[in-house]
């Protein structure tokens, strides 16, 4: 009884809205994220504790828990609460260090074996840098470097060999455009289901919006600007959403195409061009505001309301698993 009111808690917290487990660069606040499904093997989180970190993997009950030195958290890629952190065959969680401050002089992660929760290793990074995606295989590690210490939309994209902990080289950039620089807020993300590519809808700084597809297998980039979405008042409402097969990355209002991005050449194409009753599968959906500040009020009471019983719970699970 008492583990099932932890995982209701968690989940109660982890759907509140406007909530950030890392990454982008703000100041932290709000519930943990969460992560994962019954395809592998429970979902996974990132509790904070006074003596450190519990993570833990989570279904009908806690499967496994391990107590962390220091504080980490599920990374988050976008401002709808995309979360990350877990490669696409179930071996590798990536935990990142969340910032407090804009911009940090360095950055940590941890490493875990994601059926067991020990730790593999732990990254250290001099700079400000968040997480961006991680290869199927785990092995290969994305990551933003905030490249201003006064403009959060100044980065790069790098790549870091997990095995290593090692920053690759060079930049990935879209080698059709080595001199355009990225700018922008992460709006949302979608993911293909092997895992390869990594599409992100970004704002453009308040130019023109564009996507940004990763390849986190082969290192790759490609970026696609949106023309037909400059000067839109709603972008931090729209999502990305993928036909059979991975075939095509939609824009999405909602249930209307406002636009279909051909992922075999990245070129986009009017909607009305798409046959009607392709099936798309969406990044997220766009809950009613009511709904999601109800699910607000609810978190915070939960959390108000629980918070001894939730210290209990949290020693309980420190005390079963074993301190890595």
């Amino acid at each position: 009884m008492r583990t099932r009111f932890l995982i209701a808690v968690l989940f109660a917290l982890a759907f509140a809205p406007l909530a950030h487990a890392d990454g982008l660069p703000i100041a932290d606040a709000g519930p943990p994220a969460i992560i994962g499904g019954d395809d592998v093997g429970g979902r996974l989180v990132a509790l904070p504790t006074e003596r450190g970190t519990v993570v833990a993997r989570i279904g009908e009950t806690v499967y496994v828990s391990r107590l962390l030195d220091g504080r980490y958290t599920v990374p988050v890629v976008a401002l709808d609460h995309t979360a990350s952190g877990l490669s696409t065959d179930g071996s590798t969680l990536v935990l990142i260090n969340p910032r407090r401050t804009f911009p940090r002089a360095r950055t940590s992660f941890v490493v875990l074996n994601a059926k067991n929760l020990r730790v593999r290793s732990h990254i250290v990074l001099q700079g400000d840098f968040s997480f961006d995606a991680l290869s199927p295989d785990g092995t290969r590690l994305f990551l933003i470097h905030y490249l201003s210490r006064r403009d959060p939309t100044r980065y790069e994209v790098r790549a870091l060999d997990v095995p290593s902990g090692k920053l690759l080289p060079t930049p990935i950039v879209d080698k059709s455009e080595p001199d355009e620089r990225m700018a922008g807020f992460p709006v949302t993300r979608q993911t293909t289901a092997d895992g390869r590519w990594a599409y992100t809808l970004y704002d453009g700084a308040g130019k023109q919006p564009f996507v940004h597809a990763l390849d986190t297998v082969n290192g790759e980039a490609h970026c696609i600007d949106l023309e037909m979405l400059a000067g839109r008042q709603d972008l931090y409402g729209l999502r990305l959403g993928l036909g059979p097969g991975d075939s095509g990355l939609a824009v999405l209002d909602g249930a209307e195409k406002l636009t279909v991005i051909d992922t075999r050449d990245f070129e986009p194409v009017a909607a009305k061009t798409v046959a009607p009753d392709a099936a798309v599968t969406s990044s997220g959906s766009r809950w009613p505001l009511a709904l999601l500040a109800g699910l607000g009020v609810v978190a915070v009471g939960a959390a108000v309301l629980a918070r001894g019983r939730i210290r209990k719970l949290t020693d309980t699970l420190v005390r079963s698993g074993k301190p890595v």
